[in-house]
């Protein structure tokens, strides 16, 4: 599964509404998202009323634009290939492209999809165009299960290159120190057996 159920629901949804049960509570704001319910968004007196016990995630704001952070959604999701930054010192990516004038000729990192300047060697600028890039060329996926086969066969590879090194090394050292060659047969002399006297004339 490329693309999880839920994902193109949350990118989708309007946060930082007023709650229309929790309105008047401080902290009374929708920010909040149930990968579970895939619904609207709730606020933080609704997670603990009907979300008890579902995968929640927090989303934030930065420039006026939904971010979310890279510890929570990398749990559920493979961001890579998406551009990070560090607000308020934690790491998030966002969740949908934002409009940009067209990169000047000097940019070296860009959106894939969007064409927007990039910080790093990334593919895409947020959660949206990595989708997008997905259903366009399918050569990315937002699967944590294919990430790990990846990872595991490429781990796989590098102790095959090693043990094959450590092979080489191996020889390469029985070549410059041949072995030692057993010692040479004892040259002392053997006891000779008793003497015999040769017999008496008659």
């Amino acid at each position: 599964m490329a693309v999880p159920p839920w994902l193109e629901s949350l990118l989708s949804t309007d946060f930082f509404t007023v709650c229309t049960t929790h309105g008047d509570a401080a902290r009374g704001e929708c920010n909040m998202y149930c990968l579970d319910c895939k619904g609207d968004a709730f606020c933080f007196y609704c997670r603990s009323s009907k979300h008890k016990d579902h995968q929640v995630i927090q989303i934030r704001r930065s420039s006026y634009h939904d971010v979310v952070r890279v510890t929570e959604i990398q749990k559920v999701l493979d961001i890579s290939g998406v551009q990070t930054y560090v607000i308020n010192s934690a790491r998030v990516l966002f969740l949908n492209e934002r409009p940009q004038p067209k990169s000047g000729k000097g940019v070296a990192h860009i959106c894939e999809i969007c064409g927007r300047s990039l910080l790093d060697p990334f593919r895409f600028c947020s959660l949206g165009c990595k989708l997008v890039g997905i259903k366009r060329n399918g050569n990315a996926s937002f699967s944590l299960e294919a990430k790990n086969e990846v990872v595991v066969m490429d781990r796989t590879r590098r102790e095959g290159i090693s043990k094959e090194e450590e092979e080489l090394r191996e020889g390469s050292q029985q070549d410059i120190y041949p072995p030692t060659p057993p010692p040479p047969p004892s040259s002392a002399r053997r006891r000779k057996g008793i003497p015999h006297r040769a017999p008496f004339g008659s």
